[in-house]
């Protein structure tokens, strides 16, 4: 009974990990595609208006 026990809390570790990984890759996701989107605007925004920084 102690080994089964001691498999379902592996595995429940280890699914409990992958989870917050899978989590945290889709947020980061989310923050590149915004962070990708401010730059091509900013980008735009100064080859319109001719400035070099």
């Amino acid at each position: 009974m102690s080994i089964l026990f001691v498999i379902i809390a592996i595995v429940a570790i280890i699914l409990a990990i992958t989870g917050g990984l899978v989590h945290a890759l889709g947020f980061l996701l989310w923050v590149g595609i915004i962070l990708l989107v401010i730059a091509v605007i900013a980008f735009l925004i100064r080859s319109i208006s001719g400035r070099r920084v």
